[in-house]
């Protein structure tokens, strides 16, 4: 009886065995899976950051409005997919001076474009200082670019 009883358990328990082997697997899959590094996301940032410029200062506000869209995406990821680099908890300061931005977007100011623009600029240099990446510093940009892109 006591056999029996054994062997039964030992049967509830393989399904359950199973399972745990997918899961783990899986749990493997993901974390090997591909992560772009904070790095790849801050290349995108400067890109997105330099197309900006040139829409705005073409008043081409749609692409400007794409353009600032995809800056708060890659910032949204380096949350997501970066909260292991110290660095990622300082990327918040970020925030008012996209916000800004995005405004002068929306209401087509040029004016406040600019200024805004500035500010971001320089919130991305305080940002690199903050976490000592300063020798990394941003500018305004003075060539487009890409050649084959109308602003």
């Amino acid at each position: 009886m006591l056999l029996i009883t054994i062997a039964a358990c030992h049967n509830t328990y393989v399904p359950n065995k199973d399972l745990q082997l997918q899961i783990d697997s899986l749990k493997t899959q993901v974390n090997n899976a591909y992560k772009p590094g904070l790095g790849e996301f801050m290349s995108s940032i400067q890109v997105h950051h330099e197309k900006l410029w040139f829409a705005g200062n073409a008043q081409n506000w749609r692409l400007a409005d794409f353009e600032i869209h995809e800056i708060i995406e890659a910032v949204d990821n380096i949350k997501q997919y970066t909260q292991d680099r110290p660095e990622t908890k300082d990327i918040i300061m970020l925030q008012p001076a996209i916000d800004s931005l995005n405004n002068s977007i929306q209401q087509k100011n040029m004016q406040a474009f600019k200024q805004n623009f500035i500010t971001l600029t320089n919130t991305c240099n305080n940002c690199h200082a903050a976490v000592n990446y300063n020798f990394n510093k941003i500018k305004i940009p003075d060539t487009p670019p890409f050649s084959n892109q109308v602003f």
